[in-house]
């Protein structure tokens, strides 16, 4: 488990975007192809040979090729961090999100603040799109990109906007992206919550129907009810919501 909690995912993305325009990085998950996280070392040292870079990588085999050219940058800058490769080349977010928070912290101490030509450095071998991993990315974002510089302003001048447009639209994607996630999260936690709470509720029910049962464990059955049951002040039960599991089976005949 990564220990640095780091930049969120929208954070990352804008800085990526800013970085390594004018391609779009719409979704941490591209990373895992291995060229973004060449780029951004390339981005310190500027000795990567980025033209031997695979930027249009669709399988993972093509991902490893990228990956021994940062394993080579690594050794040759002598950076320790161990690169998890077999779990980067599945591009699953969670990995690629913790290493790319790392990179972050790697590239705040170690860059010097200067502009990076990510076009130059690969010798035109950017592809004008987000490759295959970004399965989701919006077609505005990309349409943005593509357009030519018809009209005001020449291809220069719409390279800028859309450029800026593209950034734009991945990080409130991003932003969108992390609010459903954290949603998921907090209703799945609810449900968990829930379930053992329903689960001590039907024991207490079982404990309370058993005759003979001690005046002290009796009142202390009472209790855990009075606290399952309780509501905080001015809460109500929302329309069309189902009532409390007890009131339920107090009505079953």
């Amino acid at each position: 488990m990564s220990v640095y909690t780091g930049e969120s995912r929208g954070e990352l993305l804008a800085w990526l975007n800013e970085l390594l325009e004018p391609v779009p990085i719409t979704k941490v998950e591209q990373c895992g192809t291995g060229s973004v996280y060449c780029q951004i070392i390339d981005s310190i040292y500027g000795d990567l040979p980025m033209t031997k870079v695979k930027f249009n990588a669709k399988m993972e085999y093509e991902y490893l090729d990228n990956f021994k050219i940062l394993q080579k940058a690594f050794n040759v800058h002598r950076i320790e961090k161990p690169i998890p490769v077999q779990r980067l080349i599945k591009c699953k977010m969670q990995d690629n999100l913790e290493f790319l928070q790392w990179m972050k912290k790697y590239w705040d101490a170690n860059s010097g603040g200067m502009a990076y030509d990510a076009e130059g450095r690969a010798g035109g071998m950017i592809p004008t799109a987000p490759p295959p991993t970004s399965r989701t990315a919006s077609s505005s974002a990309r349409a943005a990109y593509s357009r030519p510089g018809a009209g005001i302003g020449g291809v220069g001048a719409s390279r800028q906007v859309s450029s800026a447009s593209a950034a734009q639209v991945a990080q409130m994607q991003a932003r969108v992206a992390e609010i459903e996630a954290h949603s998921e999260s907090l209703l799945k936690e609810r449900d968990f919550y829930f379930d053992k709470l329903r689960n001590i509720e039907l024991i207490v029910q079982e404990r309370m129907a058993i005759e003979g049962v001690t005046q002290e464990e009796s009142d202390v059955m009472a209790k855990i009810q009075e606290i399952l049951y309780a509501t905080i002040e001015g809460f109500e039960v929302p329309e069309g919501e189902e009532q409390p599991l007890h009131a339920e089976e107090e009505e079953t005949f």
